[in-house]
């Protein structure tokens, strides 16, 4: 997912109106027996995931409980003694959707099949490029970082914001959103349903890539009417850890979640029910952003690294709730009195 500011903890407690334009914001205090699978979670899992970013909450009311968190008391009870279950909403629906970091296959220097560059963000009026004006001149030689087999998997690592590159060496790269080129970002997808090749229902990123690979003239002409471009850096980030999140700590797979922070702190822990498949009854954190995630019951689950982790994440666009754990003076303050169940 593309970083995003860290917003803090004074959002929450400002007036329940973001804007005239939205429907007021409400909050009600539950109790853990509310939480449904809440006894049998792994709430060990969840307690590390917290303790990787807690410590970039300014609030005292945050600060003092990561302090404490760090003398490794027993997790279930730190969260049931120190927090509150709040569920806070705006009048949408909940909607859970997923993503991961894509893997892509590459190489340090271009050959007969690595032959699409990934670029560290240029420098003057090149920044300001087309995706046809990057790939059809050579402004951006010398910027690249490596290069891959297919142009569609760029686009798709740009969607992401993400990814590792798989190099023929047997090493690889992590990389990560360095910035874009400030142009309007228009779906490839929704092209290829107005061009009557796939129905919504079939354009998926797999059958997506699969058309690709088998009409790659035509694909490139498709690619350039999306003028947006992402760049990326490179990112020392240790193998067994995840990409880095909006609150540039690594992200824990299906433990970190992408929500709206005008309505949710990042860094606190949030319980959610999701059916569908799979299902997810489970404490995860709030350690990710993103450009689609608008809404007090919006997120996005992070299902890890990887083609798998890609299908299981593409496929997912479900309901449920979720619910913010708070730290116990601050769920008060936020739910209008009465309203504890």
């Amino acid at each position: 997912m593309l970083a995003r500011l860290i917003i803090g903890l004074g959002v929450l407690l400002a007036p329940f109106v973001i804007s005239s334009a939205q429907a007021e914001t409400t909050a009600r205090i539950l109790s853990f027996d509310n939480l449904a699978g809440w006894q049998e979670d792994n709430h060990q899992a969840a307690f590390d995931a917290y303790k990787e970013t807690c410590k970039l909450m300014d609030d005292p009311e945050w600060s003092n409980l990561c302090e404490f968190a760090h003398s490794n008391p027993d997790p279930k009870a730190f969260f049931e003694l120190f927090f509150r279950p709040v569920i806070i909403e705006n009048g949408t629906p909940t909607l859970f959707t997923g993503y991961f970091e894509p893997e892509l296959r590459g190489a340090r220097y271009p050959d007969g099949r690595h032959r699409y560059p990934l670029y560290r963000k240029p420098q003057g009026e090149a920044a300001t490029f087309t995706r046809q004006q990057i790939d059809q001149t050579d402004a951006l030689k010398g910027l690249e970082i490596a290069w891959v087999d297919n142009p569609v998997d760029i686009y798709f690592l740009q969607i992401q914001g993400s990814g590792r590159v798989k190099l023929t060496d047997g090493s690889s790269i992590r990389v990560g959103y360095a910035g874009e080129n400030g142009h309007p970002n228009r779906s490839i997808a929704q092209k290829l349903i107005d061009e009557g090749i796939m129905t919504r229902s079939q354009a998926s990123n797999a059958r997506i890539r699969d058309w690709f690979g088998r009409n790659p003239s035509f694909g490139q002409e498709v690619l350039w009417t999306n003028p947006s471009y992402v760049f990326f850096r490179k990112l020392a980030l240790p193998p067994n850890k995840g990409p880095r999140g909006a609150m540039n700590r690594s992200l824990t797979s299906l433990r970190s979640l992408a929500v709206d922070p005008r309505y949710v702190t990042l860094g606190s822990p949030v319980w959610i029910e999701k059916p569908g498949n799979p299902t997810l009854h489970r404490l995860m954190v709030a350690q990710d952003t993103g450009a689609a995630i608008k809404g007090a019951q919006r997120a996005d689950v992070f299902f890890g690294t990887g083609e798998v982790a890609g299908k299981v994440a593409n496929q997912i666009k479900d309901g449920g709730r979720m619910v913010v754990l708070m730290p116990i003076q601050l769920a008060f303050a936020m739910a209008p009195e009465g309203e504890l169940e």
